[in-house]
C-alpha cells in the first residue's frame, strides 16, 4: 500500500485503511503494532529520538492529536518522519483519544478527516514538506528572538542581584549547621511527593538537611519528616508546619517589602528575612543552602533543563541561582537511581536468601532431630553423610 494513498477523498476506496494504534503515552498500543497502521501521538515539538521509534515501528502514518512543531523550537522529528515516506496529520485535540478504539480500522483524507466507515471522528491539519520546512524556518527565528530577551532578561538580573551571586549579599546569617552537611531542597512540584518519597533510602542513610520550599513543609509532616527550614510566603504554609520547629525564612522584595509578615507575628514565631528579586522561592533556597557551605544540595521537584529554558518555562533567575550552587547541586532522580537495584539482581538477591534459609532450616533439624546435644547431632549427621 502506498502511503500517500491514505490521502484521499473517497474513503470508501479499497485497500487504504489501516488500523488506528494508541501510541499515546502509558496506552498499550506499541506492544500491538503492526508496519503500516496509523500512530496515534501525544507529541507536541516531536523530537529526533521520538521520531525514530515511530520510524522504526514502519507506519503508514502518524496522527498526532497535539502539534508535531509548535513554533516555540526548531525540531527535526517531523523532517525525520517524511524523510521516511510517513504520512502526519497533526492537531486533532485531546478529544480525538477518546473518540476512537485501538485496533479500528480508519481512513485519512484528503481534507485531513479521520474516518471510521463512514463516520468522522476528528479533524486535522495534514503536514507537507513544504509545511514542515516553514514551521522549522519559522521557529528557528522565534527561538533566537526568544534567547536574545532571555539573555537580556539575565543581564537585568545580574545588574540588579550581583552582590548577592557574588557574596551572598542579603542571604540570612542564621544557617552555620549547614556547612558541609548534604541538604535536599523540596519544591511543591506535580511529583514532589513521590520524589520525597523515593528519596526515603538516601534520607535514612545520610541524614540531610531539609529545606522545604512553601507548602512542600506539609509534605514533609505528611510523610514522617520535620523541615529544618522553610522558605517562602507563610500564607502557603500551613499553621503547623509553621510551628513545627523550623527556621522560616520569608522572601520579601529588594526594597524591603514583605509579604506574609502579618501571619508570622499573629502565630507568635520568628522569622528570618531574604530580599531579593527573584520571585521563586526555590532559587532563594538552592543561593541560602550554597551560601552556608552546603556538601550536596539534591533539588527535588522544580529541575529544569536546556529545553525548559527553550520553551520559555524558566526565569533567568532559576538558571543563574543553579549555575551558582554549581556542581554540589544535583536533580534528585539522580540520587534516586543509584538506590534503585534492577530487577535482575533482585532476582539474583532473593534466590540466595532462599538458599540460605533453607540451609538454615536443615541445620536446625539436624541439630535438634537426634538424641544427643546439637553439636554432636551435627558431627554424627556429616560423619555418616562423609
Amino acid at each position: 500500500m502506498g502511503h500517500m494513498a491514505l490521502f484521499s477523498r473517497t474513503p470508501e476506496q479499497p485497500g487504504e485503511s489501516a488500523a488506528l494504534r494508541d501510541c499515546t503515552p502509558g496506552a498499550k498500543g506499541l506492544k500491538k503494532f503492526s508496519a503500516g497502521d496509523i500512530a496515534v501521538i501525544d507529541a507536541a515539538n516531536i523530537s529526533r529520538p521520538e521520531a525514530q521509534t515511530l520510524v522504526d515501528l514502519q507506519p503508514s502514518a502518524v496522527v498526532n492529536v497535539a502539534r508535531f512543531s509548535t513554533g516555540s523550537i526548531p525540531n527535526c522529528g517531523p523532517h525525520m518522519l517524511l524523510d521516511a515516506d510517513i504520512d502526519l496529520l497533526e492537531g486533532l485535540g485531546e478529544e480525538f483519544i477518546s473518540e476512537f478504539k485501538d485496533g479500528k480500522k480508519a481512513h485519512i483524507g484528503e481534507d485531513g478527516k479521520v474516518y471510521v466507515g463512514d463516520k468522522v471522528i476528528g479533524t486535522g491539519q495534514k503536514i507537507s514538506r513544504e509545511r514542515a520546512d516553514k514551521n522549522f524556518k519559522a521557529a528557528q527565528s522565534a527561538l533566537i528572538d526568544h534567547m536574545e530577551s532571555y539573555f537580556a532578561s539575565s543581564i537585568d538580573f545580574i545588574n540588579s542581584e550581583g552582590p548577592l551571586l557574588i557574596d551572598g549579599l542579603g542571604v540570612p546569617a542564621s544557617g552555620a549547621e549547614i556547612a558541609g552537611r548534604k541538604v535536599i531542597v523540596l519544591s511543591p512540584t506535580e511529583d514532589h511527593r513521590a520524589l520525597l518519597k523515593d528519596l526515603r533510602n538516601f534520607i535514612r542513610e545520610y541524614e540531610p538537611l531539609l529545606v522545604a520550599v512553601e507548602e512542600a513543609a506539609d509534605s514533609l509532616l505528611e510523610q514522617g519528616y520535620k523541615p529544618d527550614f522553610v522558605i517562602g510566603d507563610p500564607a502557603k504554609v500551613s499553621d503547623e508546619a509553621l510551628r513545627c520547629g523550623a527556621r522560616i525564612v520569608v522572601p520579601a522584595d529588594p526594597e524591603g517589602s514583605v509579604e506574609g509578615l502579618d501571619r508570622i507575628q499573629e502565630l507568635g514565631i520568628g522569622a528570618m528575612t531574604f530580599p531579593a528579586a527573584s520571585e521563586s522561592a526555590t532559587d532563594l533556597a538552592l543561593l541560602f543552602a550554597d551560601y552556608h557551605g552546603a556538601g550536596l544540595i539534591v533539588q527535588a521537584g522544580g529541575g529544569f533543563d536546556l529545553d525548559d529554558v527553550f520553551a520559555n518555562r524558566v526565569a533567568p533567575s532559576a538558571v543563574l541561582s543553579r549555575l551558582k550552587a554549581g556542581t554540589k547541586a544535583v536533580d534528585a532522580e539522580a540520587v534516586i537511581n543509584l538506590y534503585s537495584v534492577p530487577s535482575s539482581h533482585l532476582g539474583w538477591l532473593w534466590a540466595l536468601l532462599s538458599i540460605l534459609v533453607a540451609i538454615a532450616a536443615i541445620i536446625l533439624i539436624v541439630g535438634f532431630g537426634g538424641s544427643q546435644d546439637f553439636l554432636s547431632n551435627l558431627s554424627q549427621t556429616w560423619s555418616s553423610l562423609f
